[in-house]
Protein backbone atom coordinates (compact mmCIF):
# COMPACT_ATOMS: atom_id res chain seq x y z
CA UNK A 1 0.00 0.00 0.00
CA UNK A 2 1.65 3.37 -1.06
CA UNK A 3 -1.30 5.43 -0.88
CA UNK A 4 -2.45 6.80 2.75
CA UNK A 5 -6.41 4.83 2.30
CA UNK A 6 -8.88 7.83 2.07
CA UNK A 7 -11.16 5.68 3.70
CA UNK A 8 -9.19 6.06 6.86
CA UNK A 9 -7.78 9.16 5.79
CA UNK A 10 -10.26 11.13 4.65
CA UNK A 11 -8.61 14.27 5.97
CA UNK A 12 -6.01 13.63 3.34
CA UNK A 13 -8.22 12.46 0.50
CA UNK A 14 -9.37 16.32 0.39
CA UNK A 15 -6.16 18.42 1.06
CA UNK A 16 -6.09 21.39 -0.70
CA UNK A 17 -2.22 21.18 -1.63
CA UNK A 18 -2.10 19.04 -4.46
CA UNK A 19 0.50 20.21 -6.46
CA UNK A 20 3.56 18.79 -8.35
CA UNK A 21 6.91 19.05 -6.08
CA UNK A 22 9.40 21.02 -7.92
CA UNK A 23 12.49 19.15 -8.63
CA UNK A 24 14.58 18.96 -5.67
CA UNK A 25 11.92 19.75 -3.27
CA UNK A 26 11.44 17.51 0.16
CA UNK A 27 8.44 16.50 0.63
CA UNK A 28 6.85 15.20 3.92
CA UNK A 29 3.37 12.86 4.67
CA UNK A 30 1.13 13.18 7.10
CA UNK A 31 -1.14 10.83 8.66
CA UNK A 32 -3.95 12.37 10.94
CA UNK A 33 -5.83 10.48 13.62
CA UNK A 34 -7.87 11.40 16.08
CA UNK A 35 -10.14 13.85 16.10
CA UNK A 36 -10.80 17.88 14.60
CA UNK A 37 -8.41 19.47 17.32
CA UNK A 38 -5.33 17.01 16.08
CA UNK A 39 -6.94 17.81 12.80
CA UNK A 40 -6.16 21.75 13.14
CA UNK A 41 -2.57 20.86 14.76
CA UNK A 42 -1.72 18.61 11.13
CA UNK A 43 -2.83 21.98 9.30
CA UNK A 44 -0.44 23.95 11.42
CA UNK A 45 2.17 21.34 11.36
CA UNK A 46 1.84 21.58 7.68
CA UNK A 47 1.45 25.22 7.02
CA UNK A 48 4.72 25.95 8.78
CA UNK A 49 6.38 23.04 6.51
CA UNK A 50 4.91 24.27 3.68
CA UNK A 51 6.69 28.05 4.65
CA UNK A 52 9.94 26.34 4.71
CA UNK A 53 9.90 25.16 1.37
CA UNK A 54 8.55 21.58 1.89
CA UNK A 55 6.01 20.12 -1.02
CA UNK A 56 3.35 17.84 0.70
CA UNK A 57 3.00 14.55 -0.39
CA UNK A 58 -0.40 12.13 0.00
CA UNK A 59 2.06 9.26 -0.73
CA UNK A 60 4.44 7.32 1.56
CA UNK A 61 6.88 6.25 -1.48
CA UNK A 62 7.05 9.74 -2.49
CA UNK A 63 7.60 11.28 0.82
CA UNK A 64 10.94 11.97 2.34
CA UNK A 65 9.41 11.38 5.43
CA UNK A 66 6.09 10.59 7.17
CA UNK A 67 4.55 12.53 10.39
CA UNK A 68 1.98 10.50 12.42
CA UNK A 69 -0.29 12.68 14.42
CA UNK A 70 -1.37 10.39 16.61
CA UNK A 71 -4.46 9.96 19.25
CA UNK A 72 -4.18 8.27 23.04
CA UNK A 73 -7.35 8.99 24.44
CA UNK A 74 -8.44 5.37 24.66
CA UNK A 75 -6.76 2.10 24.11
CA UNK A 76 -8.73 1.19 20.65
CA UNK A 77 -7.16 5.38 19.43
CA UNK A 78 -3.77 4.11 20.46
CA UNK A 79 -4.31 0.55 19.04
CA UNK A 80 -5.14 2.58 15.71
CA UNK A 81 -1.74 5.05 16.11
CA UNK A 82 0.56 1.88 16.87
CA UNK A 83 -0.56 0.39 13.64
CA UNK A 84 -1.04 3.77 11.85
CA UNK A 85 3.10 3.97 12.92
CA UNK A 86 3.77 0.62 11.97
CA UNK A 87 1.97 1.24 8.24
CA UNK A 88 4.50 4.10 7.79
CA UNK A 89 7.65 2.59 8.60
CA UNK A 90 6.76 -0.48 6.32
CA UNK A 91 5.80 1.91 3.57
CA UNK A 92 8.31 4.56 4.13
CA UNK A 93 10.75 3.75 7.05
CA UNK A 94 11.52 7.70 7.60
CA UNK A 95 9.03 8.59 10.53
CA UNK A 96 8.35 11.13 13.21
CA UNK A 97 5.68 10.80 15.86
CA UNK A 98 3.13 13.52 17.43
CA UNK A 99 -0.06 14.30 19.12
CA UNK A 100 -1.33 13.08 22.31
CA UNK A 101 0.31 9.71 22.10
CA UNK A 102 3.62 11.16 21.99
CA UNK A 103 2.66 12.26 25.43
CA UNK A 104 3.93 8.61 26.21
CA UNK A 105 7.00 8.07 24.05
CA UNK A 106 8.45 4.72 25.40
CA UNK A 107 5.29 2.99 24.77
CA UNK A 108 5.71 4.15 21.19
CA UNK A 109 9.05 3.87 21.14
CA UNK A 110 9.03 0.13 22.80
CA UNK A 111 6.79 -1.15 20.17
CA UNK A 112 8.36 0.81 16.97
CA UNK A 113 12.34 1.71 18.23
CA UNK A 114 12.87 2.90 14.59
CA UNK A 115 11.04 6.11 14.53
CA UNK A 116 13.21 9.23 13.50
CA UNK A 117 11.53 10.93 17.00
CA UNK A 118 8.40 11.32 19.19
CA UNK A 119 6.48 14.57 20.13
CA UNK A 120 4.29 15.69 22.64
CA UNK A 121 0.59 17.27 21.42
CA UNK A 122 1.16 20.73 20.06
CA UNK A 123 5.04 21.15 20.25
CA UNK A 124 4.97 22.05 16.60
CA UNK A 125 8.90 23.69 17.55
CA UNK A 126 9.61 19.81 18.50
CA UNK A 127 8.56 18.39 15.35
CA UNK A 128 10.01 21.36 12.83
CA UNK A 129 13.71 20.05 14.39
CA UNK A 130 12.89 16.24 14.53
CA UNK A 131 12.07 17.05 10.11
CA UNK A 132 15.00 19.32 9.55
CA UNK A 133 16.93 16.57 10.98
CA UNK A 134 15.58 13.65 8.90
CA UNK A 135 14.65 15.75 5.99
CA UNK A 136 16.99 19.02 5.73
CA UNK A 137 15.17 22.14 3.88
CA UNK A 138 15.74 23.43 0.40
CA UNK A 139 13.51 26.49 -0.06
CA UNK A 140 12.89 28.17 -3.06
CA UNK A 141 11.96 31.80 -2.19
CA UNK A 142 11.04 32.54 -5.89
CA UNK A 143 8.53 29.63 -6.72
CA UNK A 144 7.51 28.65 -2.91
CA UNK A 145 4.64 30.15 -2.48
CA UNK A 146 2.15 29.78 0.78
CA UNK A 147 -1.99 29.73 0.16
CA UNK A 148 -2.91 33.04 2.01
CA UNK A 149 -5.06 30.55 4.19
CA UNK A 150 -2.33 27.99 5.16
CA UNK A 151 -2.88 24.41 4.46
CA UNK A 152 -5.97 23.10 5.01
CA UNK A 153 -6.92 19.23 5.45
CA UNK A 154 -11.08 20.42 4.71
CA UNK A 155 -12.79 21.29 2.02
CA UNK A 156 -12.54 24.79 1.01
CA UNK A 157 -16.29 25.44 2.24
CA UNK A 158 -15.82 25.22 5.87
CA UNK A 159 -12.84 24.93 8.26
CA UNK A 160 -12.03 24.18 11.97
CA UNK A 161 -11.24 27.33 14.37
CA UNK A 162 -9.50 26.27 17.64
CA UNK A 163 -9.93 28.76 20.42
CA UNK A 164 -7.96 27.57 23.14
CA UNK A 165 -5.93 24.41 24.14
CA UNK A 166 -6.40 21.95 27.31
CA UNK A 167 -8.96 21.53 30.40
CA UNK A 168 -9.20 22.48 33.47
CA UNK A 169 -11.82 19.74 34.42
CA UNK A 170 -10.59 16.73 36.33
CA UNK A 171 -12.96 13.85 34.96
CA UNK A 172 -11.89 10.69 36.67
CA UNK A 173 -12.21 9.21 33.27
CA UNK A 174 -10.27 11.15 31.16
CA UNK A 175 -6.26 12.09 30.79
CA UNK A 176 -6.92 14.99 28.57
CA UNK A 177 -5.30 18.01 31.03
CA UNK A 178 -2.43 15.67 31.38
CA UNK A 179 -1.80 15.63 28.03
CA UNK A 180 -2.71 18.86 27.11
CA UNK A 181 -2.46 20.43 30.02
CA UNK A 182 -4.29 23.23 31.76
CA UNK A 183 -6.92 25.77 29.97
CA UNK A 184 -4.77 28.13 27.66
CA UNK A 185 -7.49 30.86 25.25
CA UNK A 186 -6.12 32.16 22.32
CA UNK A 187 -6.45 35.97 22.28
CA UNK A 188 -9.87 37.07 20.68
CA UNK A 189 -7.90 39.05 18.63
CA UNK A 190 -6.01 36.35 16.97
CA UNK A 191 -8.85 34.15 16.41
CA UNK A 192 -11.20 36.60 15.19
CA UNK A 193 -8.05 37.60 12.35
CA UNK A 194 -7.82 33.69 11.54
CA UNK A 195 -11.54 33.64 10.91
CA UNK A 196 -11.66 36.43 8.78
CA UNK A 197 -8.48 35.07 6.93
CA UNK A 198 -11.05 31.81 6.57
CA UNK A 199 -14.15 33.80 5.38
CA UNK A 200 -12.04 35.88 2.74
CA UNK A 201 -10.60 32.29 1.19
CA UNK A 202 -14.25 31.21 0.52
CA UNK A 203 -14.82 29.43 3.76
CA UNK A 204 -18.72 29.45 4.53
CA UNK A 205 -18.81 27.57 7.80
CA UNK A 206 -16.56 27.93 11.10
CA UNK A 207 -16.52 24.62 13.63
CA UNK A 208 -15.58 25.67 16.21
CA UNK A 209 -13.28 23.86 18.63
CA UNK A 210 -11.30 23.11 21.75
CA UNK A 211 -11.04 20.91 24.75
CA UNK A 212 -13.86 23.02 26.48
CA UNK A 213 -15.47 25.81 24.05
CA UNK A 214 -17.50 27.33 26.74
CA UNK A 215 -14.97 28.03 29.14
CA UNK A 216 -13.03 30.30 26.37
CA UNK A 217 -11.48 33.53 27.98
CA UNK A 218 -11.95 32.42 31.81
CA UNK A 219 -8.10 31.56 32.26
CA UNK A 220 -7.38 35.73 31.86
CA UNK A 221 -7.24 37.12 35.08
CA UNK A 222 -7.96 40.64 33.78
CA UNK A 223 -11.03 39.73 31.76
CA UNK A 224 -13.60 42.43 31.58
CA UNK A 225 -16.61 40.13 31.48
CA UNK A 226 -17.21 36.95 32.91
CA UNK A 227 -17.67 34.70 30.15
CA UNK A 228 -15.42 36.08 26.82
CA UNK A 229 -17.23 32.92 24.15
CA UNK A 230 -20.12 35.16 24.27
CA UNK A 231 -18.44 38.12 22.88
CA UNK A 232 -16.41 35.99 20.50
CA UNK A 233 -19.06 33.93 19.44
CA UNK A 234 -21.45 37.38 18.62
CA UNK A 235 -17.96 38.79 16.55
CA UNK A 236 -17.46 35.06 14.83
CA UNK A 237 -21.63 35.27 13.90
CA UNK A 238 -21.11 38.85 12.14
CA UNK A 239 -18.22 37.42 9.33
CA UNK A 240 -20.87 36.41 7.67
CA UNK A 241 -20.32 32.08 7.62
CA UNK A 242 -22.19 29.56 9.77
CA UNK A 243 -20.86 29.41 13.30
CA UNK A 244 -20.92 25.86 14.82
CA UNK A 245 -19.87 25.26 18.13
CA UNK A 246 -18.62 22.07 19.67
CA UNK A 247 -17.30 20.94 23.13
CA UNK A 248 -20.09 22.96 24.98
CA UNK A 249 -19.88 22.40 28.70
CA UNK A 250 -22.87 23.02 30.31
CA UNK A 251 -22.05 26.37 32.35
CA UNK A 252 -24.74 28.43 33.62
CA UNK A 253 -24.09 30.77 31.16
CA UNK A 254 -24.29 28.88 28.34
CA UNK A 255 -27.67 29.65 28.29
CA UNK A 256 -26.71 33.70 27.30
CA UNK A 257 -25.94 31.75 23.91
CA UNK A 258 -29.20 30.76 22.98
CA UNK A 259 -30.77 34.40 22.10
CA UNK A 260 -27.83 34.85 19.57
CA UNK A 261 -28.96 31.37 18.03
CA UNK A 262 -32.61 32.34 17.79
CA UNK A 263 -31.68 35.31 15.90
CA UNK A 264 -31.30 34.34 12.44
CA UNK A 265 -29.35 37.53 11.55
CA UNK A 266 -26.75 36.07 13.45
CA UNK A 267 -24.21 33.32 11.93
CA UNK A 268 -24.13 31.44 15.38
CA UNK A 269 -26.29 28.09 14.52
CA UNK A 270 -28.92 27.07 16.67
CA UNK A 271 -26.74 23.88 17.53
CA UNK A 272 -24.85 22.72 20.61
CA UNK A 273 -22.91 19.96 21.27
CA UNK A 274 -22.79 19.28 24.89
CA UNK A 275 -21.13 16.24 26.29
CA UNK A 276 -23.70 15.18 28.95
CA UNK A 277 -22.05 11.69 29.20
CA UNK A 278 -24.93 10.29 31.76
CA UNK A 279 -27.95 11.31 32.99
CA UNK A 280 -28.04 9.61 36.64
CA UNK A 281 -26.47 11.74 39.39
CA UNK A 282 -24.51 9.08 40.99
CA UNK A 283 -22.88 8.46 37.71
CA UNK A 284 -22.26 11.52 37.06
CA UNK A 285 -20.53 12.04 40.53
CA UNK A 286 -18.72 9.04 40.22
CA UNK A 287 -17.25 10.59 37.03
CA UNK A 288 -16.43 13.93 38.33
CA UNK A 289 -19.24 15.51 36.52
CA UNK A 290 -22.08 18.15 36.79
CA UNK A 291 -25.01 16.24 38.46
CA UNK A 292 -27.68 18.09 38.71
CA UNK A 293 -29.37 16.15 35.52
CA UNK A 294 -32.92 17.25 36.29
CA UNK A 295 -31.74 21.18 36.40
CA UNK A 296 -30.63 20.04 32.72
CA UNK A 297 -33.66 18.83 31.75
CA UNK A 298 -34.66 22.36 33.15
CA UNK A 299 -32.58 23.97 31.47
CA UNK A 300 -33.28 21.84 27.76
CA UNK A 301 -36.46 22.87 28.05
CA UNK A 302 -35.36 26.69 28.51
CA UNK A 303 -33.46 26.26 25.61
CA UNK A 304 -35.76 25.04 23.48
CA UNK A 305 -38.70 27.26 24.83
CA UNK A 306 -36.37 30.60 23.36
CA UNK A 307 -35.15 29.16 20.37
CA UNK A 308 -37.72 26.16 18.96
CA UNK A 309 -35.44 25.30 15.89
CA UNK A 310 -31.77 24.24 18.08
CA UNK A 311 -30.24 21.21 17.85
CA UNK A 312 -28.58 18.91 20.59
CA UNK A 313 -26.21 17.19 19.98
CA UNK A 314 -24.54 14.84 22.64
CA UNK A 315 -22.20 12.12 23.80
CA UNK A 316 -22.41 9.56 26.57
CA UNK A 317 -20.98 6.72 28.18
CA UNK A 318 -22.08 3.21 29.02
CA UNK A 319 -20.86 0.69 31.49
CA UNK A 320 -19.01 3.09 33.94
CA UNK A 321 -17.92 1.79 36.39
CA UNK A 322 -20.50 0.81 39.15
CA UNK A 323 -23.36 1.64 36.75
CA UNK A 324 -26.59 -0.07 38.23
CA UNK A 325 -28.97 -1.76 35.79
CA UNK A 326 -31.09 0.74 37.27
CA UNK A 327 -28.85 3.74 36.72
CA UNK A 328 -28.84 2.61 33.32
CA UNK A 329 -32.26 2.06 32.76
CA UNK A 330 -32.43 6.27 34.65
CA UNK A 331 -30.42 6.99 31.86
CA UNK A 332 -32.60 5.54 29.04
CA UNK A 333 -35.74 7.72 30.89
CA UNK A 334 -33.75 10.74 30.80
CA UNK A 335 -32.62 10.74 27.27
CA UNK A 336 -36.70 9.72 26.67
CA UNK A 337 -37.32 13.35 28.27
CA UNK A 338 -34.21 15.18 26.81
CA UNK A 339 -35.62 13.98 23.08
CA UNK A 340 -31.73 15.12 22.14
CA UNK A 341 -31.20 15.12 18.34
CA UNK A 342 -28.25 13.86 17.80
CA UNK A 343 -26.40 11.62 20.14
CA UNK A 344 -23.08 9.26 20.05
CA UNK A 345 -22.49 6.79 22.86
CA UNK A 346 -18.74 5.12 24.14
CA UNK A 347 -18.51 1.74 25.90
CA UNK A 348 -16.25 2.91 28.85
CA UNK A 349 -12.86 1.48 28.72
CA UNK A 350 -10.53 1.74 31.04
CA UNK A 351 -7.63 4.46 30.05
CA UNK A 352 -3.71 4.66 31.27
CA UNK A 353 -3.73 6.97 34.29
CA UNK A 354 -7.31 7.64 34.32
CA UNK A 355 -8.47 8.01 37.76
CA UNK A 356 -11.42 5.43 37.12
CA UNK A 357 -9.51 2.39 36.57
CA UNK A 358 -9.41 2.55 40.33
CA UNK A 359 -13.20 2.41 40.90
CA UNK A 360 -14.83 -0.44 42.06
CA UNK A 361 -17.39 -2.30 40.72
CA UNK A 362 -16.32 -2.62 36.59
CA UNK A 363 -19.28 -3.51 34.49
CA UNK A 364 -18.18 -6.99 31.99
CA UNK A 365 -17.71 -6.25 28.42
CA UNK A 366 -21.05 -8.24 27.58
CA UNK A 367 -23.33 -6.26 29.96
CA UNK A 368 -21.46 -2.96 28.28
CA UNK A 369 -22.65 -4.34 24.83
CA UNK A 370 -25.83 -5.14 25.79
CA UNK A 371 -26.45 -1.30 27.11
CA UNK A 372 -24.76 0.25 24.14
CA UNK A 373 -27.20 -1.63 22.06
CA UNK A 374 -30.29 -0.31 23.88
CA UNK A 375 -28.98 2.73 24.18
CA UNK A 376 -28.28 2.89 20.92
CA UNK A 377 -31.51 1.91 19.78
CA UNK A 378 -33.39 4.21 21.71
CA UNK A 379 -31.53 7.05 20.36
CA UNK A 380 -32.30 5.82 16.69
CA UNK A 381 -36.01 6.10 17.52
CA UNK A 382 -35.81 9.72 18.60
CA UNK A 383 -33.46 10.41 16.15
CA UNK A 384 -36.08 9.32 13.53
CA UNK A 385 -39.29 10.69 14.91
CA UNK A 386 -37.65 14.04 15.13
CA UNK A 387 -36.65 13.71 11.64
CA UNK A 388 -40.04 12.54 10.41
CA UNK A 389 -40.85 16.04 12.05
CA UNK A 390 -38.95 18.15 9.75
CA UNK A 391 -40.97 16.72 6.70
CA UNK A 392 -42.62 19.44 4.38
CA UNK A 393 -40.47 22.15 6.18
CA UNK A 394 -38.31 24.52 4.25
CA UNK A 395 -34.90 24.86 5.32
CA UNK A 396 -31.36 25.75 4.23
CA UNK A 397 -28.57 23.52 3.37
CA UNK A 398 -24.80 23.81 3.11
CA UNK A 399 -23.66 21.69 0.31
CA UNK A 400 -20.78 19.35 0.73
CA UNK A 401 -20.17 16.90 -2.62
CA UNK A 402 -21.76 16.54 -5.87
CA UNK A 403 -21.65 13.29 -7.62
CA UNK A 404 -21.20 12.00 -11.10
CA UNK A 405 -24.76 11.07 -11.01
CA UNK A 406 -25.85 14.57 -10.09
CA UNK A 407 -26.38 13.57 -6.33
CA UNK A 408 -26.04 16.61 -3.90
CA UNK A 409 -24.72 15.56 -0.54
CA UNK A 410 -25.62 18.31 1.93
CA UNK A 411 -25.80 19.71 5.87
CA UNK A 412 -28.74 20.86 7.25
CA UNK A 413 -28.22 24.01 10.17
CA UNK A 414 -28.64 20.37 12.49
CA UNK A 415 -25.29 18.19 10.77
CA UNK A 416 -21.81 18.85 11.51
CA UNK A 417 -19.08 17.09 9.01
CA UNK A 418 -18.48 13.75 9.68
CA UNK A 419 -20.17 13.20 13.04
CA UNK A 420 -23.72 13.74 12.06
CA UNK A 421 -26.45 13.37 9.41
CA UNK A 422 -27.20 14.63 5.45
CA UNK A 423 -29.50 15.67 3.62
CA UNK A 424 -29.55 14.74 -0.37
CA UNK A 425 -31.20 15.79 -3.22
CA UNK A 426 -30.94 12.98 -6.08
CA UNK A 427 -32.82 15.69 -8.64
CA UNK A 428 -31.90 18.58 -10.67
CA UNK A 429 -28.92 19.09 -8.69
CA UNK A 430 -26.24 18.46 -11.31
CA UNK A 431 -25.28 22.52 -11.51
CA UNK A 432 -24.89 22.70 -7.61
CA UNK A 433 -21.15 23.42 -6.61
CA UNK A 434 -19.52 22.33 -3.12
CA UNK A 435 -20.05 25.47 -0.55
CA UNK A 436 -23.33 27.15 -1.82
CA UNK A 437 -25.94 27.54 0.60
CA UNK A 438 -29.83 26.43 -0.71
CA UNK A 439 -33.42 25.81 -0.11
CA UNK A 440 -34.42 23.04 0.34
CA UNK A 441 -38.18 21.76 1.10
CA UNK A 442 -37.48 18.29 2.59
CA UNK A 443 -39.93 15.16 1.73
CA UNK A 444 -38.58 12.08 3.06
CA UNK A 445 -36.86 11.19 6.32
CA UNK A 446 -34.59 8.30 8.11
CA UNK A 447 -33.11 7.44 11.05
CA UNK A 448 -30.74 9.28 10.73
CA UNK A 449 -30.38 11.54 6.93
CA UNK A 450 -33.19 13.43 4.92
CA UNK A 451 -33.88 13.89 1.29
CA UNK A 452 -35.39 16.81 -0.53
CA UNK A 453 -35.75 18.86 -3.56
CA UNK A 454 -34.59 22.29 -4.40
CA UNK A 455 -36.94 25.06 -3.12
CA UNK A 456 -37.86 28.07 -4.90
CA UNK A 457 -38.56 29.89 -1.50
CA UNK A 458 -36.17 32.80 -0.74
Amino acid sequence: MTQNPPDLRPDLARARVTETPRDGQPTIGMVSLGCPKALVDSERILTRLRAEGYGISPDYSGADAVIVNTCGFLDSAKAESLEAIGEALTENGKVIVTGCLGAEPEYITGVHPRVLAVTGPHQYEQVLDAVHGAVPPAPDPFVDLLPASGVSLTPRHYSYLKISEGCNHKCKFCIIPDMRGRLQSRPAKAVLREAEKLVEAGVQELLVISQDTSAYGTDWKDREVKAPILSLARDLGSLGAWVRLHYVYPYPHVRELIPLMADPANGVLPYLDIPFQHGHPEVLKRMARPAASARTLDEIAAWRAECPDITLRSTFIVGYPGETEAEFQYLLDWLDEAQLDRVGCFKYENVDGARSNDLPDHVAEEVKQDRWDRFMQKAQAISEARLEAKVGRVIEVIVDDVDEDGIATCRTMADAPEIDGNLFIDEGADALKPGQIVTVEVDEAGEYDLWGQLSDAP
